[in-house]
């Protein structure tokens, strides 16, 4: 079993969430609003999910301070884990006694009450989970769902059902993900990530083991055997028995014949235990989406679900908020927005982008996340980015990290120089990489943002930036006629 959250929901009054507009955050904020909770919250800023939030009814105040003590009488308070512990809101409300916890270990006592499906894995979370719920919910299960990004098909990120399944996204990044014990355990990768809080790859891999040995005594593991992470998982012996899935033909569940669909989307043969059970059609595109749709149908076939209705389900997936998000076209200009923060996720982002567009060139923009996996993972960073046609790079963004001394996107910069890019462009802010991107584009090509940070905002005002440049060219070429 994981680790046990020492929080009782039950009976609470009041609760209320610090960092409410967060897609984690938002999602268990609707899920006790919809179990009858009274419930509030506060942020930093004000987000696309809080108001998603506040349409259910949630107050919501701006800013972190300890008079919302005050304004909302709380007996528990849930916070994220951007909020440092020495927060004046949390020393008071220790001091107050009222009950603080992080958002884990709520969310797990909701989640091991349930069957819990967990997904796991420092890339493809979110998707895979969206595949999972949207597998269940059109098999009829009415799961409940808490995942780390909008489902497209499903219209939010979390929802309490009538079911027994719960399918949830599990975060490593502070290994919180410990504090669940699931009937299906999914992880789909292992790699070297948050370095704030695992300082070796080992560290990562001995935090897996344990949530992997964490799950309930009759439970199933579901794993990609393709990675190198899982595969050093699986060699230590405490897993046997594990559901595997990957290329070819020699896992439980295996993809061949792959075929890139030109504009977007996948097609390929699944096979079980080796025999060819049927072909898949998926709207979504690059390799790492067909793993992740193996993850989908290898987890469903372990809840009950027949494998001929995953595969219409995932037929009919249109992925999640901020996974390739096609945002608009503007006179041949494709923008396109990813949530990619680390070397891996941005590589298979740019492989799905020229199987799909060939030959299209990419004006990449990067924001990069936290100075410490810039400080780790700067010359990765510029290993797959080289491969873009144009390249812009954002100052770093913190996520509440203090700087460190000499880590900046500049170190980007420089070792992409050292590969032969030196035409790399370090933009001060999102307006100069706006009027630079609008400015340079040209029919044919597509704009790509990418980053974990602030930079969802930025594809929006390239798109606006130009059609404004379309507008003028269209005036223009009238008044000339």
């Amino acid at each position: 079993m994981g680790a046990e959250a020492f929080i009782d929901i039950k009976g609470r009054k009041h609760i209320h969430l610090m960092g409410i507009g967060g897609a984690g955050m938002s999602g268990l904020a609707l899920l006790l609003n919809s179990m009858g909770h009274c419930v509030s919250g506060c942020d930093a800023l004000n987000t696309f999910y809080a108001d998603k939030v506040r349409k259910e009814g949630v107050e919501i105040s701006l800013g972190h301070h300890k008079t919302h003590l005050d304004l909302y009488s709380p007996d528990l308070i849930i916070h994220t884990s951007a909020i440092a512990q020495d927060h004046p809101e949390l020393i008071e409300a220790r001091k107050r006694g009222i009950t603080v916890a992080r958002r884990a270990e709520v969310l797990s006592l909701i989640f091991n009450s349930r069957r819990g499906v967990g997904v796991a894995g420092t890339h493809g979370k979110t998707t895979t989970s969206s595949m999972i719920s949207l597998v269940a919910e059109r098999a009829g299960m009415d799961p409940t769902v808490a995942i780390g990004g909008e489902i497209s098909d499903i219209g939010c990120n979390a929802k309490l059902g009538s079911g027994e399944y719960m399918v949830a996204e599990l975060d490593e990044s502070d290994g919180s993900f410990e504090f669940f014990s699931p009937d299906v355990a999914v992880i789909t990768n292992v790699d070297w990530d948050h370095i704030d809080y695992y300082p070796t790859y080992d560290s990562v891999i001995d935090a897996f083991d344990r949530y992997a040995r964490g799950r309930k005594e009759t439970s199933s593991l579901v794993v990609c055997a393709e990675d190198s992470g899982v595969r050093r998982l699986l060699e230590s012996g405490n897993h046997g028995g594990a559901v595997t899935y990957g290329w070819g033909v020699e896992w439980n569940w295996g993809a061949t014949n792959l075929r890139h669909l030109p504009g977007g989307g996948v097609e390929f043969f699944a096979n079980r235990d080796g025999a060819h059970v049927g072909d898949i059609s998926l709207k979504v595109s690059g390799e790492h989406n067909v793993l992740n749709a193996l993850a989908a149908i290898a987890a469903s076939d372990r809840m009950g679900v027949p494998f001929q209705s995953a595969r219409t389900s995932l037929g009919d997936f249109r992925g999640a908020k901020r996974r390739l998000q096609f945002i608009g076209d503007v006179g041949g200009v494709l923008v396109y927005d990813d949530y990619g923060h680390h070397p891996r996720e941005i590589a298979a982002t740019m492989g799905a982008v020229c199987h799909a567009f060939p030959g299209r060139p990419v004006r990449l923009v990067f924001q990069p996340h936290r100075y410490t996996r810039t400080e780790a993972l700067y010359r990765d960073f510029a290993g797959v980015l080289r491969n873009a046609a144009h390249i812009y790079l954002l100052p770093i963004y913190s996520a509440d990290e203090p700087p460190i001394a000499g880590v900046s996107s500049f170190l980007i910069a420089d070792e992409l120089s050292a590969m032969g890019r030196s035409d790399a462009v370090v933009c001060g802010d999102f307006q100069e990489a706006s009027e630079l991107i609008c400015g340079a584009a040209r029919p044919g090509e597509l704009v790509l943002t990418i980053g974990a940070g602030s930079i969802e905002t930025l594809s929006k005002r390239i798109l606006d930036g130009l059609k404004k440049k379309e507008l003028v060219a269209n005036v223009e070429g009238a008044a000339a006629g």
